[in-house]
């Protein structure tokens, strides 16, 4: 089971991105899709989708949250051609943030926001062995720059196997950036591989809840420990979601509600809507009883 899983948050495409996506990567497909029926943003398209072997979310729910280079996808490509191949398909439409070339890190690499805005940079590892394909990497920017070591440790302590894997470091003269803030971060939470890195420039975004991280639960005692211990923010509590001390925003849900959305007749689901609407924290036993009509 895949315990952590990015959450996208679009107005209406979320099943247009992942067709897309989908026919990029190998080792992708659509797992299901199913409607929420009569939110606060009327009815919402909720889109499960596997890219490279890796579960991803995402829903059509209205333009409350925009993407931003917050938090961007880093694809591993194991040839220079590769990386042209994602860049040409993925950059249609979309915008460039760092031209694609040759950079001290990798010797083809590119940053950009696709054509529905979600950020992507796309690298050459020079022949290196690829553990995971697509890596979240987050920018901690703003009131949060100089954060980035505080909060991959924090991670790591909260959630099972957590490690943190190796720090690069801004050095002397390389302002505005702090010498000793984090340049580059490697960190993994429940065998999963992510990134961070601090940045003083001036940059006009934030975390928001556009991204999101789904932890999964096996039952309530897992819902009661990763609520306790990531939620920072009691007014951005809603339906499952919370944001931690570093704005970052997470959806802590038991197991059992991707059986409902995926298995569940259209009159299950909307039981099931209607009982964690209200909710903050999710109550898993309530959850269960409004799918079985009790």
């Amino acid at each position: 089971m895949q315990r952590i899983t990015p959450h996208l948050w679009y107005d209406k495409e979320a099943k247009d991105a992942a067709t897309l996506y989908t026919s990029l990567f190998e080792d992708s497909s659509i797992t299901y899709t199913t409607t929420l029926a009569d939110t606060p943003s009327g009815d919402s398209e909720v889109v499960a989708f596997r890219l490279a072997g890796q579960e991803f979310m995402a829903i059509s729910a209205g333009p409350l949250f925009k993407f931003n280079p917050s938090v961007s996808f880093t694809v591993a490509c194991s040839s220079a051609g590769e990386v042209d191949r994602f860049w040409s398909r993925l950059s249609e439409g979309g915008a460039v943030m760092m031209e694609l070339g040759a950079y001290p890190f990798s010797e083809r690499f590119g940053w950009l926001a696709d054509r529905f805005g979600l950020s992507w940079q796309i690298m050459s590892t020079g022949g290196m062995p690829i553990r995971q394909k697509i890596t979240p990497a987050f920018l901690f920017v703003g009131d949060v720059c100089g954060k980035t070591e505080e909060a991959v440790r924090f991670w790591a302590s909260v959630h099972k196997n957590g490690r943190v894997g190796k720090i690069q470091r801004y050095a002397a003269g390389e302002e505005p950036d702090k010498e000793g803030t984090v340049k580059h971060a490697e960190f993994t939470l429940d065998a999963q591989e992510f990134t961070a890195m601090d940045s003083a420039h001036a940059h006009q975004f934030s975390f928001n809840e556009a991204i999101s991280l789904i932890v999964r639960c096996r039952n309530q005692a897992e819902i009661d420990y990763y609520w306790g211990r990531l939620s920072a923010v009691p007014e951005a509590e809603q339906c499952g979601w919370l944001k931690d001390r570093y704005g970052v925003s997470w959806q802590v849900a038991p197991t059992a509600m991707d059986r409902m959305l995926r298995e569940g007749t259209k009159e299950q689901i909307a039981r099931v809507t209607q009982a964690f609407l209200p909710m903050k924290k999710f109550d898993l036993a309530q959850l269960e009883a409004a799918y079985r009509g009790k």
